[in-house]
């Protein structure tokens, strides 16, 4: 909040500009000021004069740390006085300098058909389709979606703004690393399969590339069917903060559009829910809904829009802009001073490259040239390779730090030797590996009861794999909605896992979540480091 920064002295001119860069610190990169505002939020409004005398004032501050401003809004205030006074919110973003954007990761959820690969169409090649499915062409990885329509491996997409909030998109016919370099924010898109068929790679998606948020998309003329409820309770059962679009709403009536809001506003209430929907209608509330979305994340945000007319999509993409990320620096500098470890999501093998592998940095930095082991192999060994190149979003990129995404070439290292789920980490680290693990369950559902030997595939970050139930403490048996530790076997090879991690489990209808409370370490160092006749980039 500032009252006012009418020519302001040269030493409250300085303490400003330090105020400022210890605010877009804060923010890594971000921050809202809102002028006309006393300290304790009284809304006193300004004048017309002062107004402009105050705008330019922020104009010089920002210039002097190298940030761009963008009036997010202004508004009248009812103030004791002759003179129409307004307050005004502005979003001062600068790319902070050590690296090349801010990054915020999206992951994309709905029942099928409800409309999501085409809405992210939409979004990132800047043109609206044409109703038949035109949008999404872009986005399907294989010839069996183009086909069929439906999404079944997990895409990216990206949208960038640029330092004065404006989309820089494929519209232009810009290619990723054009949109990079001249964005400063950027939104990954991760499109997640909306069809029952493909929920293991749905759930994969969700906790091993660990998104900021996730967008629910609900189709108008269908409502909540399908999928929906598993993917907002996924969504809830790994606490990741949600908001709801309603596609199509040029197929149907302002009834059925109305009595989709409702039928979901009426599932956000309930106790299992406890969220606070809020319908977005105007830019004025898509600024409101991104500011509260961030620090209380009760409320749900709901957008009702059309790919095909564009209706409404403009109020997405005022509201992605806003949008804060969720850790603050502090958090990121403690993550960034552990040991490095890069999970590993995704391995192809790319001509002239050799093999590449896709994943996150959960902690540490990673760096061009850094030399790491990955594991744990079947027999539980971990294997020297190195770093040889790094690209972020598709654009080269020499330093990697926690909470970024990225794809890591490994130059000659053989690719057969790698599986997802397996962790990249410094040598120096000793990782913990475990074939036997204990876990705090809430058994979600089960038709019948849930005894020792039974087999499920348990989901942990980017590990998957099928675990027979060892043990159930204190109890023989489980029940749907009954809590219990629960002693776990991978059946196949030890997997690397932490106490504390958040734990997901299916099996036919039989779901369940909970977090890992104890594993039975296997050493590593009796394992000893395995070097694969690794050969220098």
């Amino acid at each position: 909040y500032k009252l006012k920064l009418v020519n302001p002295s040269q030493y409250r001119f300085e303490h400003l500009v330090t105020q400022m860069k210890w605010r877009l610190q804060e923010g890594r990169g971000e921050a809202v000021y809102q002028i006309g505002v006393e300290d304790n939020g009284l809304l006193v409004g300004l004048s017309e004069e002062e107004m402009r005398a105050s705008l330019k004032t922020l104009r010089r501050m920002a210039e002097k740390v190298g940030a761009d401003i963008t009036v997010l809004r202004e508004r009248e205030v009812d103030y004791d006085s002759d003179v129409p006074r307004k307050i005004t919110e502005v979003l001062v973003r600068k790319v902070p300098d050590n690296q090349q954007f801010l990054d915020l990761r999206v992951a994309v959820l709905g029942n099928v058909d409800s409309g999501k690969s085409t809405l992210l169409g939409v979004l990132t090649q800047g043109e609206l389709d044409n109703g038949r499915g035109r949008a999404r062409l872009n986005l399907f990885r294989h010839l069996h979606e183009i086909q069929s329509g439906r999404t079944s491996s997990i895409s990216f997409e990206i949208l960038g703004f640029n330092s004065k909030g404006e989309v820089v998109n494929y519209s232009d016919s810009r290619t990723a690393e054009e949109i990079c370099e001249s964005s400063s924010k950027m939104i990954t898109f991760i499109d997640l399969a909306g069809h029952h068929k493909y929920l293991k790679t749905t759930i994969f998606g969700l906790t091993s590339y660990c998104p900021d948020f996730a967008m629910l998309v609900v189709s108008a003329n269908t409502g909540i069917a399908g999928t929906t409820r598993e993917h907002l309770g996924l969504a809830m059962a790994l606490k990741v903060p949600f908001f709801i679009v309603i596609s199509k709403v040029d197929l149907c009536s302002k009834a059925t559009v109305e009595r989709t809001v409702k039928q979901l506003e009426r599932i956000l209430k309930q106790p299992g829910c406890n969220k606070l929907p809020l319908l977005v209608t105007s830019d004025d509330d898509a600024v409101t809904a991104a500011q509260q979305f961030a620090q209380s994340p009760n409320i749900t945000p709901i957008f009702t829009l059309s790919s095909v007319s564009g209706e409404n999509l403009d109020l997405v993409k005022v509201f992605l802009n806003i949008l804060p990320p969720l850790t603050n620096s502090k958090e990121q500098e403690e993550l960034m001073q552990q040991l490095t470890e890069f999970q590993v999501d995704e391995i192809y093998t790319v001509p002239e490259v050799g093999t590449v592998v896709g994943g996150t940095l959960s902690s540490g930095i990673c760096r061009e040239g850094e030399n790491l082991v990955v594991g744990p192999t079947d027999d539980g060994k971990f294997l020297r390779l190195k770093v040889c190149s790094i690209q972020r979003n598709r654009s080269a990129c020499r330093v990697l730090r926690a909470g970024q995404a990225a794809t890591l070439a490994l130059g000659p290292f053989d690719r057969s030797l790698l599986r997802k789920g397996m962790v990249m980490v410094s040598p120096e680290m000793n990782p913990t590996i475990c074939s036997v693990f204990e876990a705090e369950i809430v058994l979600l559902f089960h038709a019948t009861t849930f005894r020792k030997g039974f087999q499920v595939t348990v989901h942990v970050g980017n590990v998957r794999q099928t675990a027979v139930v060892e043990k159930i403490h204190g109890k023989d048996k489980l029940r749907t909605g009954e809590k219990a530790v629960v002693c776990f076997r991978f059946i196949k090879h030890p997997e690397y896992l932490k106490i504390g991690a958040k734990l997901l489990f299916r099996e036919g209808v039989t779901k369940g979540i909970g977090h890992v409370t104890d594993l039975q370490a296997i050493t590593t160092k009796e394992n000893g480091l395995e070097d694969s006749g690794f050969v220098h980039c």
